[in-house]
């Protein structure tokens, strides 16, 4: 019986990690874990969520961008994450400017992880214990499946969850001004 022998990898070999494809990988607890390629509909909902963020941005005047799923955020030793979307400060967009790798190693102001088939654990479990200990301040999870989106917001160092469904105007405390609904989201 021949084994595989899975490499363990430190966060700068990580950081460094080239091969022959276009494929995205996180690193969890020392491991490469190969990012799948989104549906249509989580590609779907995460253009829609780029350009609303991106256009309250620009109507609010604030210093912030929009990523769509290329910059990581490091959330333990061993461990970075790639949110589908991620907002960040001015300061977090000099910093990207001179990386050779595009992982943040400070909070950004929110992230949105779209729930696919086979990762509800990572966004619903995981990712919110990274998230939290990186002290992310909001958190949202859009989940096309449960017809729900779930705001987190950081309190103390822990989590309180509002859920929103169909007409739903989501609450945001980072886009207090924002006027979306569940509904508009997922029928994109």
């Amino acid at each position: 019986m021949i084994q595989s022998i899975s490499k363990t990898y430190s966060f700068a070999e990580y950081s460094q990690y080239q091969d022959s494809t276009n494929n995205k990988y996180e690193l969890v607890n020392g491991e490469l874990k190969l990012l799948t390629p989104a549906s249509g509909i989580h590609a779907l909902i995460l253009t829609f969520l780029f350009q609303e963020f991106y256009r309250e941005i620009i109507r609010i005047n604030a210093p912030w961008q929009v990523m769509p799923g290329n910059v990581g955020i490091r959330t333990a030793i061993n461990k970075s994450r790639i949110p589908d979307l991620t907002i960040i400060t001015a300061e977090q967009t000099e910093l990207l400017k001179n990386m050779t790798t595009a992982i943040l190693d400070s909070a950004p102001i929110l992230v949105v992880e779209i729930v696919s088939p086979g990762n509800r654990d990572d966004d619903y479990r995981f990712k919110r214990s990274e998230y939290a200990v990186r002290e992310i301040p909001e958190y949202w999870i859009v989940d096309f499946e449960a017809q729900k989106i779930s705001v987190l917001s950081l309190v103390n160092g822990f989590y309180e969850v509002e859920e929103f469904r169909n007409e739903d105007i989501i609450i945001s405390g980072t886009f207090s001004e924002l006027k979306l609904t569940v509904d508009q989201i997922l029928s994109v």
